[in-house]
């Protein structure tokens, strides 16, 4: 490779990288702060007020326009396999990172 297309190269990876790493950062600072309301969903989540709420549900009992996406067992489910799946991810993605001293 000639020097003018690798410097043309390496600006293209520094910018694409750059960006990758800001959307990164970004996305983990929503990530940390949402960390509490997710502590207390996983909390609720197959609770004996969760059994309440989706029994109360399944009898009518709770207002018809109440949005209750929450009391579904796949919402909350899909939601915690995801994070875990995620949690794994970015635990592989360190790995790599430190295994290949980009640190």
């Amino acid at each position: 490779m000639k020097q003018i297309e690798r410097i043309e190269k390496m600006e293209q990876y520094l910018n694409e990288s750059e960006q990758a790493v800001r959307a990164l950062s970004e996305a983990l600072e929503r990530y940390e702060k949402v960390q509490p309301s997710l502590k207390k969903l996983t909390d609720y989540y197959g609770s004996t007020l969760w059994m309440k709420d989706y029994e109360d549900d399944e009898a009518g009992k709770l207002p018809e326009g109440l949005k209750r996406g929450v009391l579904s067992e796949d919402a909350v489910y899909d939601l915690l396999t995801d994070h875990h799946e995620l949690v794994l991810r970015m635990s592989k993605a360190v790995t790599k990172s430190i295994d290949g001293k980009m640190i």
